[in-house]
C-alpha cells in the first residue's frame, strides 16, 4: 500500500512541477510587463507538456573526453535524492511517523552537494567545474546555518520527528518568537537550491550555463526536476516548522502555495548577489545570529527542565 501511495505522490509531484514552471513563467512574464506563454492550449494551459515533450526528443549530447558513467549517472542521483525526501511526507492511508526525520533531511540534503559538484567535474568544461565549485562553496557554507537553526528547532520541540512539529505548535506558531531564524532558513533555502538571488552556479553572464552547461534532452530535465522538486519541498519544511501545518488542512497547502510564489517573486525582483557578499552574509550575519539563538534556547531549556 505505501507502495502505491508513494507512486501516485510521485506522479502528482511530476504534475506539480510542470504547473510551478508554468505559474513561475506567467508571473515573471507580469513582473516584467510582458506577455508569458499563452499559445499551446488555453491560455498557455498546455505549455509545460508541450515544451516536456520538446524536451525529451532533443538529442542527448555525448562527451568524448569526460567521465561518461558520472556524466549520465549524476542528473539522475540528483533527481533520486530529492524524490526521497518526500518519504517524510506523511500519507494519508499510511500515516508515516519517521522517528529520525530531522537527521534523514540532513543527510539527503548533504547528498545534493555530490550531484552539482560531480556534474560539473564530469562535464570537463571549464564553465560547468567554476559553476559546480561556487555551488559546493556556497552549500556548505550555508548548510552550517540551516543545521544549526534545525538543532535549535529539535531543542525546543525535544524530538527529530516532523509530525511532532505539528502537534506542539497547535497553540502557538513558533514564527511568532523564531521570525528571524525564519527570514535566515528562507535564505539558506534559496542558497541550497541555487535561486535567485543566490543563482551563482548557473549564473549566465560569468558561467554561461553553469554547471549543467553540457547537459540536455532527458539529463537536463532530471537536474531541473530536481531543483524545483527540492523548492516545493523546502516550502513544505518551512511550514511546517514555523507554523505548524496541518497536513490535513487546505490552510497548510495555500501556505506552501504563497512560499512558492515567494521564491518567484524574489527571482523576479531582485539582482544577484556579489559572491564576496553572499559568504560575508552568511559567515557575519545569520551564522552569529543562528549561534545566539541556539545559546539561548538551549539553556532556556536547561533551566526548566
Amino acid at each position: 500500500m505505501f507502495f502505491l501511495n508513494y507512486l501516485i505522490l510521485l506522479i502528482f509531484l511530476m504534475i506539480s512541477v510542470a504547473f510551478y514552471v508554468l505559474l513561475e513563467r506567467k508571473i515573471l512574464g507580469l513582473i516584467q510587463n510582458r506577455v508569458g506563454p499563452f499559445s499551446v492550449g488555453i491560455l498557455g494551459i498546455l505549455q509545460p507538456f508541450s515544451d516536456a515533450i520538446k524536451l525529451f526528443s532533443k538529442e542527448s549530447y555525448f562527451i568524448y573526453f569526460g567521465n561518461v558513467f558520472i556524466y549520465f549517472f549524476m542528473p539522475f542521483l540528483s533527481l533520486l535524492i530529492s524524490l526521497n525526501l518526500w518519504c517524510l511526507y506523511p500519507l494519508l492511508n499510511n500515516f508515516i511517523s519517521f522517528p529520525l526525520g530531522v537527521l534523514f533531511f540532513i543527510c539527503c540534503s548533504s547528498f545534493m552537494v555530490y550531484g552539482i559538484l560531480l556534474s560539473g567535474w564530469s562535464s570537463n568544461s571549464m564553465y560547468s567545474m567554476l559553476g559546480s565549485i561556487r555551488s559546493v562553496a556556497q552549500s556548505i557554507s550555508y548548510e552550517v546555518c540551516m543545521f544549526l537553526i534545525m538543532f535549535i528547532l529539535i531543542v525546543i520541540f525535544n524530538s527529530f520527528n516532523f509530525i511532532n512539529f505539528f502537534f506542539l505548535q497547535q497553540l502557538n506558531w513558533f514564527i511568532i518568537i523564531g521570525f528571524p531564524l525564519f527570514l535566515i532558513l528562507f535564505a539558506c533555502f534559496l542558497a541550497e537550491t541555487n535561486r535567485s538571488p543566490f543563482d551563482f552556479s548557473e549564473g549566465e553572464s560569468e558561467l554561461v550555463s553553469g554547471f549543467n552547461l553540457e547537459y540536455s534532452s532527458f539529463n537536463f530535465s532530471f537536474i531541473f526536476l530536481s531543483e524545483y522538486l527540492n523548492m516545493i519541498f523546502m516550502s513544505f519544511l518551512l511550514c511546517l516548522f514555523f507554523f505548524g501545518g496541518n497536513f490535513f488542512d487546505l490552510m497548510f497547502y495555500f501556505s506552501v502555495m504563497i512560499l512558492n510564489f515567494v521564491f518567484i517573486w524574489i527571482r523576479g525582483t531582485f539582482p544577484r548577489f556579489r559572491y564576496d557578499k553572499l559568504m560575508i552574509m552568511c559567515w557575519k550575519i545569520y551564522l552569529p545570529i543562528s549561534l545566539n539563538y541556539l545559546f539561548i534556547f538551549f539553556n532556556l531549556f536547561m533551566m526548566v527542565n
